[in-house]
């Protein structure tokens, strides 16, 4: 489930909650009961590791065979397509 923010216009106090998606029903001050309205914020998680960027996928011509592939035997590398 996403974390969202939000912030009271009504004693100005800013907190995050985890809702789901599909929630429908309006998120109240935990301190003035007030209905509260959900703030724009940057994404809190990071992608990390091989495969994140343009440059990490390689091009057809250049994808070498695994070796650890399992499926092809040691004399036919390269036969399973990869």
């Amino acid at each position: 489930m996403p974390l969202y923010e939000y912030s009271c216009e009504k004693c100005e106090k800013n907190f995050e909650l985890i809702r789901n998606i599909s929630d429908k029903t309006q998120v109240h001050c935990p301190t003035c009961d007030a209905v509260c309205k959900k703030n724009i914020s940057t994404p809190s998680f990071q992608l990390k590791g091989t495969g994140w960027y343009k440059t990490d996928y390689a091009s057809p011509a250049t994808k070498s065979h695994s070796s650890a592939c399992g499926t092809c035997p040691k004399a036919e590398k390269g036969t399973c397509g990869v």
